[in-house]
């Protein structure tokens, strides 16, 4: 599954940490931090995957696929990642000769969405 950001704040970590071993934890160990986000990350995906499995048994038109990708959105491909500094670019055309930034967007464009 992909990594994301859900990770509880350290305050609350350190909270979990202290009534797991009956004294305050603070500042964390790094592995005790990481081992707390990886558990949330995973406590997460376990509950989007049950809400996907639901969704698919018992609305299989809303698309239990299409609350994945919200949820645990992809990064940006590197194409879509240059087109979109050709559009910021392009919105400063002093700097830039539009014809040249087309070559370049055409080009981009032909490229598949690998990561």
């Amino acid at each position: 599954m992909t990594e994301h950001l859900i990770t509880p704040p350290p305050e609350l970590a350190a909270k979990w940490v202290a009534e797991i071993y009956g004294y305050p934890a603070v500042p964390l160990h790094s592995i005790t931090l990481q081992l707390v986000e990886r558990a949330a990350q995973w406590g997460s995906n376990q509950e989007l995957e049950a809400c996907c499995e639901w969704l698919q048994h018992d609305y299989p038109n809303i698309g239990a696929n299409a609350l994945r990708a919200a949820r645990r959105p992809q990064p940006l491909s590197l194409k879509e990642q240059s087109l979109a500094l050709i559009d910021k670019i392009q919105s400063n055309k002093e700097m830039w000769q539009t014809n040249d930034l087309d070559i370049v967007r055409r080009a981009l464009e032909q490229l598949p969405d690998n990561n």
